[in-house]
């Protein structure tokens, strides 16, 4: 049985220096706390759940697929699509969330461009529908902060190449 277990409590991430974790925090503080300054700046629902996950992404995953910007930008312009279409679309319930979320997830994959925090997209939309249009501008100017804090983080040191380099 214990053999079992280990493969659900196995750490899979490689260590790294006490400094790296640290400068992941800052970075995470600052990227929220700079879209948290905007929101209240604008009076925009800036700090919306999913940019949190975003932020673990690009300060602490940077060389992580999901957390380039293809992936920031395509996965929540493709869920925010799909949330906005069924909010407006189909009356508000479970089954529509549900079916909004995998079909998000399912274009995200089929683009190459997933996101997960962006599977939390359609569900704002359908638990807000009236205000679910506002939703492409709001989730914008997050994606832009965050994607651009990452870039100008990563170039301090312990320096990290945000965004990936292609090959």
């Amino acid at each position: 049985m214990r053999r079992h277990i280990r493969h659900f409590t196995a750490r899979h991430e490689p260590s790294s220096h006490p400094l790296s974790h640290a400068k992941s925090g800052l970075g995470a503080v600052i990227g929220i706390g700079a879209v948290g300054g905007l929101a209240a700046l604008t009076d925009l629902p800036l700090l919306l759940a999913p940019l949190g996950a975003t932020a673990v992404l690009i300060f602490g995953q940077p060389t992580s697929p999901l957390a380039q910007p293809a992936n920031v930008f395509g996965g929540y312009l493709l869920a925010t699509v799909v949330g906005v279409a069924a909010a407006l679309a189909l009356p508000a319930s479970w089954t529509v969330a549900a079916l909004a979320v995998g079909a998000a997830i399912a274009l995200m994959s089929m683009l190459r461009v997933t996101h997960p925090p962006a599977g939390a997209v359609p569900l704002i939309a359908i638990a807000a529908p009236l205000q679910s249009a506002s939703l492409f501008g709001t989730i914008l100017v997050g994606c832009i902060s965050l994607v651009g804090l990452g870039v100008v983080h990563h170039r301090l040191p312990p320096r990290l190449h945000y965004p990936r380099r292609v090959d």
